[in-house]
């Protein structure tokens, strides 16, 4: 009998049940979000740096919409190349804050994809909703 079981956030099958302790990891300094942004009348570019999960996703939000829901520039890039990890918060969030833009005729672009985060948007095909309307080299939005 095959049994899938959780160890260390992974899945995991086995041939005879087992008990598999989970474990909460605490968000540590290093685990944080950093946050910056720039913006002008064009353009909002925000840069994140950590891990986007749900410890710092809500921050993330706050954050996207006051910009979004303020004098909104007409495109908003997020850059994801110095995120080291992503949960469903984090791209809840992002999804929220590309409803909130095209509602206001904007956009949201994403920048810096890579690893496993590049392949989880390509599968999924959230990749295509994020760069639609996304025009230009990656490195000019």
């Amino acid at each position: 009998m095959r049994v899938l079981g959780l160890l260390n956030g992974s899945l995991h099958a086995a041939n005879e049940p087992r008990e598999v302790a989970l474990t909460r990891e605490s968000v540590t300094d290093g685990e944080s979000l950093d946050i910056s942004v720039d913006v002008d009348k064009e353009r909002a570019f925000v840069r994140l740096h950590g891990r986007l999960g749900i410890d710092s996703s809500p921050d993330l939000r706050v954050r996207l919409l006051a910009i979004l829901k303020g004098q909104a520039p007409k495109t908003m890039v997020v850059d994801l190349t110095e995120v080291s990890y992503i949960d469903v918060s984090g791209v809840a969030t992002l999804l929220e804050a590309l409803k909130v833009a095209r509602n206001r005729q904007g956009m949201l672009c994403l920048k810096g994809l890579q690893g496993r985060m590049v392949r989880f948007f390509e599968i999924t095909g959230l990749q295509a909703v994020f760069e639609a309307g996304c025009k230009g080299p990656p490195e000019l939005r």
